[in-house]
């Protein structure tokens, strides 16, 4: 049995705190680490794209490349929280179930 989770089940559990933290981790950590204004402005248009999308899955391509771009693949940064390092892990977590499809 496979133990990978489908993009409905993986947003299902950490889209409500990625709401919560994204908000939060830019303001605490964004002057000291302006990509993650770039990660909370892709994550405002994904945010557009699953509300639009109500109960079907949105077309999150490009928003998964450019936040694979932005992070350097998710790299969590040394000098950060707990916080910022778990935004990282939700986006990935997000952005594998995606492209499992």
């Amino acid at each position: 049995m496979s133990d990978t989770k489908n993009f409905a089940t993986v947003k299902r559990e950490h889209y409500k705190t990625l709401q919560l933290y994204v908000p939060i981790v830019a303001r605490v950590h964004g002057g000291t680490h302006p990509e993650f204004l770039k990660v909370q402005d892709v994550f405002k248009t994904m945010e557009a794209k699953i509300k639009e999308a109500g109960r079907k899955t949105p077309a999150l391509d490009e928003e998964f490349l450019a936040l694979r771009e932005i992070t350097a693949h998710y790299a969590v940064p040394s000098d950060v929280c707990e916080s910022y390092e778990a935004v990282y892990v939700m986006l990935k977590d997000l952005d594998d179930a995606y492209h499992q499809g």
